[in-house]
Order: structure tokens, then sequence, then C-alpha cells
């Protein structure tokens, strides 16, 4: 089947697996659905994919405000269509006041993108005096990136059989614990969810840390 065809299956994998997380109590669940790389693939491709964007927020939009979800792109909107543009911040504001579960929509994003824009707006505050670069913390850095206000990752799943970043959230995922998957994103369902759920609660975050230190400090 066409490229194209895979792309359309994968819309109902979005909306079971927002579906799902919303029920299991996630707070924020972040989907990569196009990447600043991806504006090299064909431009018929391309145009496909943003329509298919376009058009499922225009559908979708009303029942995720209906389910308190509420809607964050993060990327370089200046890259999108306007109509597209427009659709996103009408969702975002319908959305704003929602206090369920927050659905971050990573499109046109790269996470060396966001990571350059956060050191640009850095070195502006220090070049019109508004900031000490000595005074530049993790912190200060975390702040300038387009997921400020939002935690880390706690746990980052990677369909298709790929074991790679790919670009995405490259500071924001640190500590974050790395599922890969082998089912392709258009298959994935709930199922593949909780396996991944289970394998996460098996994991022991450090942080750095040894077991014993974190065994002592719960004890305490």
């Amino acid at each position: 089947m066409p490229r194209p065809a895979g792309h359309r299956a994968g819309v109902e994998a979005v909306r079971k697996t927002v579906e799902a997380c919303g029920r299991r109590g996630v707070r924020v669940l972040t989907l990569f659905a196009f990447s600043s790389e991806n504006w090299s693939r064909p431009a018929d491709e391309v145009s496909v994919l943003m329509d298919l964007f376009l058009r499922t927020l225009e559908k979708e939009a009303g029942k995720l405000h209906e389910n308190d979800v509420r809607i964050r792109l993060i990327g370089d909107r200046h890259r999108l269509g306007e109509r597209l543009r427009r659709q996103v911040e009408r969702v975002e504001q319908l959305t704003a006041d929602n206090s369920g579960l927050t659905l971050v929509i990573a499109a046109s994003y790269g996470g060396r993108w966001d990571m350059v824009e956060a050191a640009r707006r850095l070195a502006e505050a220090a070049r019109d005096g508004n900031l000490d670069p000595a005074s530049i913390t993790e912190d200060s850095l975390s702040g300038c990136l387009s997921t400020a206000g939002l935690p880390d990752p706690d746990l980052l799943i990677r369909t298709g059989g790929e074991r790679r970043i790919s670009n995405f959230l490259l500071w924001q995922l640190a500590y974050a614990e790395l599922y890969f998957s082998p089912t392709l994103w258009p298959d994935f369902g709930v199922e593949d969810l909780d396996e991944a759920f289970a394998w996460y609660a098996g994991r022991e975050r450090r942080f750095g840390q040894t077991s014993a230190q974190l065994e002592q400090a719960y004890r305490a």
C-alpha cells in the first residue's frame, strides 16, 4: 500500500493511545507527529501529512475538549501552512483551561532546533542586559525550551523496531526510560501500551544514585 495509507491508519492509533493514557491517569503525553527532518520527504507525502493533521484537528478538537484534554503544539510553526497554524491556535485556545491529560503534539519539531532556539533566547537576553551569562543554569535553559512548564518525560516509547530517538526531546529525555517496541505504529494498540507500562513499572530509576541510597531514602 502507498505510504499515506500508513499515515491514515496511524491516526486511529493516536486516538486509541490518547484515550488509553487518559483512562490510566497519564498527565502528559507527547506524540512525535512530524520532525524537522521530515520536511525533506517527497512533497506529495508532506502535503498528505499536513492535510491529515489539519483534518484530524478539525474533527477531534471538540471531543478532546469534552474529555478535558489540553492541546499544546511544540515545533517550528512558521513552517506550517497558515490554515493549519490558525487551527492549532484555535484548538490550543479552546482547550487552554482543561485540567485533564495534556496532549503535546510535536510537529515540525527537532530536539536540536529546540535547544538552538533556547540558546538564542538566552543569548538575546544577555545581549540586552537582562541576563548575566554566569547565572545561566539548567533551569534557565529548560525554561526557554518549547516544553517549558512541562515535566520531563518518564518513558519514551519508540515503535516499529527502531532503536534511536531521532532528534526527539534530546534535552528532556536525559533520564527517561527508553522502551522499543517491534510493533509498527499503525498497529500499536492498548495491549502494546500496557506492555510498555508494565516494563516501565519494573525499572529502578536511580537518577545517578545507587540502589542502596534509594532504599535508604524510601525508608526515611
